[in-house]
């Protein structure tokens, strides 16, 4: 059983048709990046996944069980299913490191204060982050930034793992460690994740399958050398722009 699947899934907003029949499956422990330029409809998609959006037609079953016809109470306790890695970290600036990744614990859960810090240290540590939880947000790099972000999307134990963007506006250091981090976490917080994503050549070096996804549909599906043999023009466009470089 998929742990996510997807089918004929459509969403217009008045008369904007931006998805328009997605199918796809995300299986357990895979890595599944869904590539598109901007305005294919990966954000619009990925809030449907995590039911901030429901859909006109078509279904969307997390572990099994189809979610959009939950309730918003219902829905809260799939989203525990769930950690979510933001664009630009969306640390709290006023709060410490510690504060940032202790948050969900103190939102979701009766812990004591010695077994949240307890867990932050935890896994904190499993990401290479040591002695930094006094730290403020702008005192981070860039890729610790990120780090911290994924401490705090694993601290409540989620099995899937949705990255937003993850690599978007990095220098080619930090995006080479943040790709580091998403295959990191596959192995060592045993999840699935979701990559929304329009960088090419991270997509490439991180999936075990590529969607891309193209005018509301997806296009062209499989693992990475598949996709990048595939003829359709608009994905032969589109990909032409990161392998003349390389």
């Amino acid at each position: 059983m998929p742990k996510i699947e997807i089918r004929n899934l459509k969403k217009r907003f008045g008369e904007n048709e931006v998805l328009r029949g997605i199918n796809l499956s995300v299986e357990e422990g895979e890595i599944c990046v869904i590539l598109g330029a901007s305005g294919s409809g990966k954000s619009v998609l990925i809030k449907h996944i995590i039911g901030l959006l429901r859909p006109d037609e078509g279904s969307i079953s997390v572990k099994g069980k189809d979610i959009t016809h939950l309730s918003e109470k219902e829905l809260n306790e799939v989203r525990k299913s769930f950690g979510m890695v933001f664009q630009n970290s969306a640390l709290f600036d006023s709060m410490t490191v510690y504060e940032n990744v202790a948050f969900p614990l103190v939102e979701h859960t009766r812990l004591t204060g010695n077994e949240i810090r307890e867990k932050v240290s935890e896994k904190l540590n499993i990401l290479g982050l040591y002695n930094i939880e006094e730290k403020y947000p702008s005192e981070l790099s860039g890729g610790m930034k990120k780090r911290v972000g994924l401490a705090r999307a694993v601290i409540l134990n989620p099995e899937i793992i949705l990255y937003d963007e993850p690599t978007t506006g990095l220098d080619p250091i930090t995006t080479m460690t943040v790709n580091e981090m998403i295959l990191d976490a596959r192995e060592k917080f045993n999840v699935t994740s979701i990559v929304i994503s329009h960088d090419i050549g991270s997509a490439f070096m991180i999936a075990d399958k590529i969607a891309f996804l193209y005018n509301g549909v997806i296009i062209a599906e499989g693992p990475p050398e598949s996709v990048r043999k595939a003829q359709d023009e608009n994905l032969r466009r589109f990909l032409d722009t990161w392998f003349r470089k390389v």
